[in-house]
């Protein structure tokens, strides 16, 4: 029992050393190898579940401890479900390979845990911060073929070097493992693209640094907000900037998508681009729609008591130029935070929804992934969360966006290695999607990443900040654009017909 206690925990810690930003990825390579040696030696699926429950455990508890600072209850969830989640995909493994042996076993780790992961990017309780293959964000130049892969590449690149270091332990034949570890780094060097000269843009990123606790949505007005950040914009704005990017809720207080122009926030923008009328601003704001009558209503509509009408919550970004305004609503919403999972079972938790100021519970989204266009270019509005998922991030470049913004409030994990993380993972679709990238985050990091991956510029923690570059503006579709998670298509597959051979041949 002690032993293999001391096996979990073992891999617990290797998972986690593992990790972004300070970590060493390539300990995860052989992170598994405690929990399968552990697997051995235990008979009961019981015990597998249960001791692969504390080694998921550790790994979530000290890679994602800093959600803590803005919910408790949260914090609680998140670990708990997530382990448990990742302890029924390894103990589920190990029931096919006790029944179809290990050969086919070896498979079902694989296949799996990718299926796992494929689903965790998909479904309403969504949480794919552990993904495996995010363990390199902070490696750019090891995984450059990322853009035929996406992140699921990663994570099969990860599990097979676990499974080719338990064989190696058993077989002492270690060149089948050296070799798996080495050709991908050296392919991602010849795989590495020569950027080409191209039309580019300039663009200024503004970080306000507005505390989200005390300050964003009480103690300063939204008007107060955006002086401070228009004073930070000219800094750096003149007549050669093409865009300007302001953070996640930038506009607070709540703006009326049927009646914009009466905002005097929107005013105040419209008035700024008279200075600067070649100027795009792309900005994050918490919006609100009021339904006509007779209008189709959301699942997520609200009532509104006060005009016996109804209405919907948005977490929006906006862009505003002298034509006017185009606006997309966040989509990829956080569950517990801007959505209620699985809500026609689970709407009247509702109350449980964790309040981060501004609009809590189910928002609003919409069907299709919106692009900011102009002459000068066309603009991924990418919302924080979202950023964080390669497949969603790809229906931007779909559409026709030829750059991506992020724009995020990563506040409210305070400094700790969240917000860090958050930045590092954006690299991994500046790869997928060979596009540039312009972050601007409210409390940091804000910075500008190439289509390499290589963050530049990245502004300090807890300081208002202004950056400025020209950013390329890239065409042409990537393997993984057109493919999408083509790879956890496929293990589900591969997953699914050793699931139900392995209770064909129970049954037999």
């Amino acid at each position: 029992m002690f032993r293999t206690i001391s096996l979990a925990l073992i891999s617990g810690l290797l998972l986690s050393a593992a990790w972004p930003v300070n970590g060493f990825p390539f300990l995860l390579f052989f992170s598994f190898f405690p929990l399968l040696l552990m697997e051995e030696k235990l008979q009961k699926h019981k015990s597998v579940f249960a001791h692969s429950f504390l080694a998921f455990l550790v790994w979530n508890a000290l890679t994602t401890f800093w959600i803590v600072h803005a919910t408790w209850f949260g914090v609680v969830m998140a670990l708990l479900i997530n382990s448990l989640l990742m302890a029924s995909a390894f103990t589920l493994f190990s029931w096919i390979k006790s029944r179809l042996g290990s050969k086919r076993g070896w498979w079902a780790f694989v296949c799996v845990w990718l299926s796992f992961e494929f689903l965790h990017f998909n479904w309403d309780l969504s949480w794919p911060w552990l993904a495996l293959g995010n363990v390199f964000a902070a490696y750019p130049s090891l995984v450059q073929w990322y853009e035929y892969t996406g992140v699921l590449g990663g994570s099969l690149w990860v599990l097979i070097a676990n499974v080719l270091t338990y064989r190696a332990w058993h077989s002492r034949q270690f060149v089948g493992l050296a070799l798996w570890m080495l050709v991908p780094m050296g392919a991602s060097f010849l795989l590495m693209p020569t950027l080409s000269e191209t039309d580019t843009v300039n663009v200024v990123v503004v970080q306000p640094n507005i505390d989200p606790y005390g300050e964003k949505f009480g103690s300063i007005t939204a008007d107060e907000q955006l002086e401070k950040l228009l004073a930070l914009a000219n800094e750096k704005v003149d007549s050669t900037t093409d865009y300007l990017i302001g953070p996640e809720t930038a506009l607070t207080g709540g703006l009326w998508e049927n009646d914009f122009e009466q905002s005097s926030l929107i005013k105040r923008l419209q008035n700024y681009l008279q200075e600067y009328p070649q100027l795009k601003i792309i900005i994050g704001a918490s919006t609100y729609k009021l339904f006509e009558e007779g209008e189709e209503l959301s699942e997520t509509v609200r009532h509104h008591k006060g005009a016996n009408r109804y209405y919907d919550a948005y977490n929006t970004a906006l862009q505003l130029d002298t034509s006017g305004v185009q606006l997309y609503h966040k989509s990829k919403l956080v569950p517990g935070v801007e959505m209620i999972p699985f809500a026609p079972v689970l709407k009247y938790f509702k109350w449980l929804s964790v309040n981060l100021g501004g609009v809590s519970g189910s928002l609003g989204s919409q069907e299709e992934r919106s692009v900011f266009r102009s002459e000068q270019g066309q603009v991924a509005p990418i919302i924080c969360y979202e950023s964080i998922y390669g497949e969603y991030v790809l229906d931007y470049v779909r559409a026709g966006a030829d750059l991506l913004t992020i724009i995020t409030n990563d506040g409210w994990w305070k400094d700790t290695p969240g917000y860090r993380q958050h930045l590092a993972y954006a690299s991994l679709r500046a790869i997928e999607t060979r596009r540039a990238i312009a972050r601007s985050a409210n409390t940091g990091t804000s910075a500008f990443i190439d289509p390499l991956g290589n963050i530049t510029q990245p502004t300090a923690w807890w300081q208002p900040a202004i950056i400025q570059q020209e950013l390329p503006l890239y065409k042409g579709f990537t393997f993984y654009t057109i493919y999408g998670n083509y790879i956890g298509r496929l293990a589900a597959f591969i997953a699914a017909i050793l699931f139900f051979y392995g209770i064909a041949k129970r049954e037999l």
